[in-house]
């Protein structure tokens, strides 16, 4: 199937936020946009099986949550690289913007989520992700652009411009806990 056009997809922001330079910077066969509310049935869920464990919650569910963080907007970017020739998602990444009270109600963007399917890898799909998250957080006025990653994955994050400062600390909670009541 080829590739759905931008406008005829309900997008979960703008894609002219995207930066025009990492469009331009794309392989020919490859369509970055922001994800669209049908991407559960382009494979949105799979791709980010690369990172961790990602059960198929449903279509409703997931469109329940493309809803929800639609509901607030200017705060989820989240973006995906398509294949056009199949219509299927081969990357994506995302970057949340939090709003501060300090440094005079600045604003923080945190990149998470940057998933490329394991036959695109080696490709720059990640560099390519990571520039357009890192231009939208700018674009938005956060004062920094941070995320975590793995020690093995220092390398090539700072291959994207990014350095390593300060400690990640994690409390994971039970599965009980995971259960939402508010």
């Amino acid at each position: 199937m080829p590739l759905t056009q931008d406008a005829a997809l309900d997008l979960l922001f703008p894609a002219e936020v995207i930066p025009q330079h990492v469009k331009d910077e794309m392989p020919a066969e490859l369509h970055i946009r922001p994800l669209a509310s049908t991407d559960y049935e382009r494979g949105h869920l799979a791709v980010l099986s690369v990172l961790t464990q990602t059960p198929d919650v449903g279509a409703a569910a997931w469109a329940a949550q493309f809803d929800a963080m639609r509901a607030a907007p200017a705060t989820y970017y989240i973006l995906v690289v398509v294949s056009r020739d199949t219509d299927r998602i081969v990357g994506a990444g995302g970057v949340f913007v939090e709003r501060k009270f300090l440094r005079g109600l600045g604003r923080v963007g945190h990149i998470e989520d940057i998933a490329v399917a394991r036959e695109m890898q080696g490709k720059k799909l990640g560099l390519r992700i990571i520039q357009a998250l890192t231009g939208i957080s700018e674009t938005a006025g956060c004062y920094k652009t941070i995320l975590n990653c793995s020690d093995s994955n220092i390398p090539f994050y700072e291959k994207c411009g990014f350095e390593k400062r300060e400690n990640e600390m994690a409390k994971y909670a039970t599965e009980r806990a995971r259960t939402p009541r508010l």
